[in-house]
């Protein structure tokens, strides 16, 4: 596997193209029965093989997946091994969770996340969900301030709609927008792709496999006991067709001796603004299965191949 790197649009972060999405590191709002140990040896693997780019936020445990890569960060003593992304907006309100994207509240979210992170430093700070309240290149504004302070290296927004993103980029300070986007729900190719390739944005695509789904591992048989069973995707006839697409990936990942997912993921590579990656990891050998993926090498055959089975 290639020890490459790979830069994040307009910002001096270079990445692995693979990187780490660690929700299941101490997300334990997200999955029940997690073993933190597990995580945490899920970062150290990650780090071991070369996956520098970590992907975390405040609402994952709450707080614990930040306090758990604060902790393997420390017992290592090399903080700039990592590039770490986390992100802030949620607020516990009398019990229920509030979404707050007001200057004050995201630097305090930002003084937060470096003291559980046990850092100086944050690489790349998103503001994870938009309120409703605060204009966005205020918002942005405040976290420019944090830039310009060195407590913050890059700028991102996750979840914005275009016109959120337009606003929070009015000063051209944004960097990067995470969003949901695979080759099911490719909704971003008509209006946000289009935005952030013309102004350097780096896009990065969260639930790049579908929730599994894109991963090859399941048949019609496969029953959910989580969200997955209440999900149209995974149910009836729609389940039959969406695992016949799958099955026709397989094909591709087949002439090429490999999994299904590291064809998948190597297809996103090829879109423009998407530089890297976040698939998550429940497991250490699930890191170094996703790391695979940069073996993959797609002909642009290949590529509008795959584009036109999920069309």
């Amino acid at each position: 596997m290639t020890d490459q790197k790979t830069r994040i649009g307009k910002t001096d972060l270079y990445v692995n193209p693979i990187g780490l999405g660690t929700n299941a590191v101490g997300g334990h709002n997200i999955y029940p029965n997690l073993n933190e140990e597990t995580g945490k040896e899920v970062v150290r693997n990650a780090l071991d093989h070369g996956i520098n780019f970590l992907d975390t936020a405040f609402i994952y445990g709450p707080e614990r997946s930040e306090e758990l890569i604060g902790e393997v960060l420390k017992e290592r003593g090399s903080r700039d091994e990592a590039v770490i992304a986390t992100k802030g907006a949620h607020k516990f309100a009398d019990g229920k969770i509030v979404i707050d994207n007001s200057p004050a509240f995201l630097k305090d979210s930002v003084e937060s996340s470096l003291k559980r992170l046990q850092t100086d430093y944050i690489d790349l700070f998103y503001i994870h969900f938009p309120d409703e309240n605060t204009p966005k290149d205020e918002a942005v504004g405040a976290l420019k301030e944090l830039k310009d302070a060195g407590k913050i290296r890059a700028i991102g927004v996750s979840n914005f709609s275009l016109e959120q993103l337009k606003q929070a980029n009015k000063d051209g300070y944004v960097d990067v927008l995470q969003s949901e986007y695979n080759l099911f729900k490719r909704g971003a190719e008509k209006d946000i792709l289009p935005y952030t390739s013309k102004n350097n944005i780096s896009f990065v695509p969260y639930f790049p496999l579908a929730a599994g789904l894109l991963g090859g591992k399941y048949t019609k048989d496969t029953k959910f006991d989580d969200g997955r069973a209440k999900n149209p995707m995974f149910q009836g006839e729609a389940f039959e067709r969406n695992l016949a697409k799958v099955e026709e990936v397989r094909k591709i990942a087949d002439a090429k001796h490999a999994e299904v997912a590291n064809v998948v993921l190597a297809w996103y590579l090829h879109q423009d603004s998407i530089d890297a990656l976040i698939p998550g990891a429940k497991v250490p050998e699930q890191v170094v299965r996703n790391l695979r993926t940069l073996d993959v090498h797609l002909t642009p055959q290949e590529v509008d191949k795959i584009s036109s089975i999920f069309s």
